[in-house]
């Protein structure tokens, strides 16, 4: 066959800038359904969590779980109070906060971010630690004021069902395993340990913690066709449940949204985790 005339043929560069525009331009309106659509749609996931030496009376026990709510200028507290009222409908036995409840420490969010949890309430009480993103001294007494038990590396033991269950909740900077062992020195086989970033279950499995429950990464935010949570690959746990030898972890994808006010591919999340036994070899 010819070569086709002149004037109809497409350069390289011209092919090249044509693909680029239209990249351009769905990269632009997948952000855009991001900020306009998906980071309002809130997603109750409803999990069960394998739990080593769970008692057998402790089984089918409901945690709640929020975190990374980033209360700010772009997470407003109508997106917050949508995420409370759908966690209370499942009446969970207690309920867990993991984190990040304002942006970049922004002391003007601290208030409205305990008001729009404040609601929250469980038969064994609502129990919080601190994110990176938080200071040390009005985020927890904003919390405290609305009647949480914020745990700063400290332990707390709750009797559920007439059995043990040992709560323990790190702060962020608290990260070598002999830190860790202090605040879980002590406990009860039946422990589970709240740690802000899901970095901890190295430490959380060296110790024999049967569950680590964390936030942290937003579930990548941004996940892209082919390419995944680029932002958060290096967490040995993204979003959902993981396991290290005998520990089980499960990271929420969070509520709000930091850096650019989207979501892609990973809306905003209500966890409801069920405590289950696993299964002994036979």
């Amino acid at each position: 066959m010819g070569s086709p005339p002149r004037g109809t043929r497409i350069s390289r560069r011209t092919a090249l800038q044509g693909l680029a525009a239209i990249g351009i331009g769905a990269a632009t309106g997948t952000l855009a359904h991001g900020y306009l659509y998906e980071r309002h749609r809130i997603e109750v996931t409803r999990t069960a969590l394998p739990f080593s030496g769970l008692p057998d009376a402790l089984s089918g026990v409901r945690i709640g779980f929020l975190s990374d709510i980033h209360r700010s200028q772009t997470v407003p507290h109508e997106l917050i109070a949508a995420a409370v009222r759908a966690l209370t409908a499942e009446r969970p036995d207690l309920v867990v906060l993991g984190g990040d409840y304002v942006t970049w420490g922004d002391r003007r969010f601290v208030g409205p971010a305990a008001d729009a949890l404040a609601p929250l309430s469980a038969p064994h009480g609502v129990f919080a630690v601190l994110g990176n993103h938080d200071d040390d001294r009005d985020m927890p007494a904003a919390l405290s004021a609305r009647g949480f038990t914020v745990l700063r590396d400290q332990r707390t033991q709750l009797i559920v069902r007439g059995e043990k269950l040992d709560l323990a909740g790190i702060r962020y900077w608290t990260r070598r395993v002999e830190d860790v062992a202090h605040v879980v020195r002590g406990a009860s086989p039946t422990l589970v340990l709240l740690a802000h970033t899901p970095m901890r279950l190295f430490e959380a499995a060296e110790l024999g913690v049967p569950l680590i429950l964390s936030g942290h990464t937003h579930g990548g935010q941004i996940v892209l066709p082919g390419l995944g949570p680029v932002a958060a690959r290096r967490y040995p746990i993204v979003a959902g449940v993981g396991r290290r030898e005998t520990t089980t972890g499960f990271v929420t994808r969070g509520i709000g949204t930091v850096y650019v006010p989207a979501r892609v591919n990973c809306p905003p999340e209500v966890a409801i985790l069920t405590l289950k036994p696993t299964m002994r070899a036979g």
